[in-house]
């Protein structure tokens, strides 16, 4: 069981080597299809438009067969989803109140915390905003090559310094996932109870945090050292021309399509 659950987690943000349409993109056509949707998702305000994109996004997923990639993020979106909404139920007082956040006879006469329709409306905008750029930015991650990533970037002039820190970022991701979850077995094995609750989980934080950054820092300096031995800063990389076809083109004109419209037909 423990052994299902590692090779889970070790999928979490990694390239998953399959054929679809996806993977076939040029790396460079999915990083601009991504920044664009990014671009839009800041830029409008249009609940209707963005639930459109989060189900275009979905769907381009379900026709690749990675659906599973991004459900497995659902959880976490819901629940930073509530958090927005209250917040902008706590925050913001604007259009009809349609509720009360703590109702009439609980602690006062009247309602407490009242729910209005632009608190709603603006939690929700947030909402749909998280959930396009992470599952458009997950797509990307999962279906581009880490060395394909590497060129792309290299190919828009990103420093290559910054490109390793990226890449190298999100390969060692699922790999602390992994570490964290063998220390607290590791320290569960050893007789440690933190307790339940929520007490008990911010307890259980500190035995996992400690040895996993003092091993991050560890692996960190040896693979510094290891990449200046190999001369990465000054090595001259020979690189196989990244090549375009009809879906990138198609990929990037939808984009641009959904940018005309933000810009032409009021969205923002």
């Amino acid at each position: 069981m423990c052994k299902r659950r590692h090779m889970r987690m070790k999928e979490i943000m990694q390239y998953i080597n399959r054929e679809s349409f996806l993977h076939r993109m040029n790396p460079l056509s999915k990083i601009a299809a991504v920044t664009g949707i990014i671009a839009l998702s800041v830029l409008t305000t249009n609940p209707v438009f963005l639930a459109v994109m989060v189900f275009g996004i979905f769907l381009a997923s379900l026709i690749a067969g990675l659906q599973q990639e991004l459900l497995k993020q659902v959880k976490l979106l819901v629940f930073l989803s509530i958090s927005l909404i209250l917040l902008t139920v706590f925050t913001l007082r604007s259009g009809e109140t349609v509720g009360y956040l703590i109702p009439a006879g609980t602690f006062t006469a009247g309602g407490f915390v009242p729910i209005t329709t632009g608190a709603l409306d603006f939690g929700t905008v947030l909402s749909l905003r998280f959930f396009a750029m992470l599952f458009a930015f997950q797509l990307l991650v999962v279906t581009t090559k880490p060395s394909d990533l590497m060129k792309a970037l290299l190919a828009i002039h990103v420093p290559v310094d910054y490109v390793l820190m990226f890449v190298i970022a999100l390969r060692f991701i699922p790999s602390l996932q992994v570490e964290g979850q063998r220390i607290h077995e590791a320290q569960l094995a050893r007789g440690y109870n933190p307790g339940t609750g929520l007490r008990g989980k911010i307890m259980s934080v500190k035995p996992i945090l400690v040895p996993l950054v003092a091993n991050s820092l560890g692996r960190t300096q040896v693979l510094g050292l290891t990449m200046d031995m190999r001369g990465y800063r000054s090595r001259q990389s020979v690189e196989k021309k990244l090549t375009w076809n009809k879906t990138d083109v198609a990929a990037i004109g939808c984009v641009a399509v959904m940018g005309l419209g933000v810009v032409l037909g009021g969205l923002m």
